[in-house]
């Protein structure tokens, strides 16, 4: 058995979601580039999740239908403010709040297909309200209710931020969230694909997904890229910064991808949006820097920025703690997780790959007394 170490090349699924092929991205058969620059939010999570495009009443019925979910239970809240969100990583205390989802959701156990995706709805609307109201409840702050009058980008900005968005501000959230919408079996899909082929409910193949995500290796890549702008601290040291982490053979977090060899198309956009947004804010150098390092990087080790690199300073520039970024991905992955179990489901077989056995040969029990 040849290794493949990671299931690196491993074809494991057949979907109709998303698709890598070099450098393009596609969703349903939709280019990444035509969905990004036209496209809402709630388009692309129709989309995904149906493999076709909305009209105008089936889109206006699934953001009615989103808006309808968005609201707390009095008892999810009471969760959210019973105990010390500040000493909790917001992607822990996220896990758990979707888990508790179900306990309110009196056909969580229901598996017929109507039901199912009918939840995916309402984990979807939810999972923004969760990521909002932790931020808040930890800030000693009211949790917000959603306005219905807004899209859903604006919508997550106004309960986190307790204000309306301006149109740059949820434009740039609304792009992101389409960025990370899927991304084919990426660790979380895959993880929550394996959970739900045994058939358990839905609501556990979400939290399966979550606990993948929150490793640093996935999705906490870009609160490390403000970790390490922040150790930088000026454009004038960026040079001698990374030139030691290169020589030391450390990780440049948000550079390079598993699958984009040639370069994440994603990544242009938040480029974009991180050097706008950090000139409005008055912080061109934080845009400065990350430029500079994957200058740095491309030309030494031949590696590009992925989607992860350049939302750092987006998210940054929008007010948003460092904290719920991964948080933040999980309100746009969260559709793309949703869209895979729906599609494991209609077409279900237990995930159950083999390994290849390393350890030592074949032997004999011994007692204790003749053991070394």
């Amino acid at each position: 058995m040849a290794e493949k170490k990671g299931l690196e090349g491993i074809v494991a699924a057949e979907t109709k979601i998303s698709s890598i092929i070099g450098t393009q991205l596609t969703y349903s058969g939709y280019e990444i580039d035509d969905l990004t620059e036209n496209a809402q939010f709630e388009e692309v999570v129709y989309l995904i999740w149906n493999q076709k495009l909305p009209n105008k009443a089936e889109l206006a019925d699934f953001k009615a239908k989103l808006n309808s979910y968005m609201s707390l239970e009095d008892g999810m809240k009471a969760h959210l403010k019973s105990y010390d969100l500040t000493k909790v990583h917001p992607m822990a205390a996220l896990r758990t709040s979707i888990s508790m989802l179900a306990h309110f959701d009196e056909d969580a156990d229901d598996m017929s297909e109507e039901k199912n995706k009918e939840k995916a709805i309402r984990i979807q609307a939810k999972v923004a309200s969760l990521v909002a109201g932790i931020a808040r409840v930890r800030n000693n702050k009211d949790i917000i209710e959603p306005n219905s009058d807004l899209s859903f980008a604006a919508n997550f900005l106004y309960m986190l931020n307790g204000e309306l968005p301006s149109d740059v501000e949820e434009e740039a959230i609304n792009k992101a969230l389409i960025l990370h919408a899927d991304h084919e079996l990426n660790a979380s899909t895959f993880t929550a694909r394996v959970c739900v082929a045994t058939l358990s409910d839905i609501y556990s193949g979400v939290v399966a997904a979550a606990g993948a995500l929150k490793g640093p290796l996935h999705g906490g890549a870009n609160e490390a890229v403000m970790k390490m702008l922040g150790e930088i601290g000026s454009l004038d040291n960026v040079d001698a910064y990374i030139h030691s982490k290169l020589e030391n053979k450390e990780k440049i977090m948000g550079m390079g991808h598993r699958v984009y060899k040639e370069g994440d198309p994603r990544a242009k956009y938040l480029k974009e949006m991180s050097k706008l947004l950090t000139e409005q804010q008055g912080e061109p150098e934080l845009h400065e820097m990350s430029s500079r390092i994957a200058e740095i990087v491309k030309n030494e080790k031949g590696l590009l920025p992925n989607v992860d690199f350049y939302s750092a300073t987006v998210y940054h520039s929008l007010g948003i703690d460092h904290d719920l970024f991964t948080p933040i991905f999980t309100l746009s992955r969260v559709s793309g997780w949703l869209a895979h179990i729906l599609e494991q489901y209609a077409d279900n077989r237990l995930i159950r790959p083999r390994a290849e056995y390393v350890g030592p040969d074949v032997r004999k029990y011994t007692s204790i007394d003749e053991r070394n």
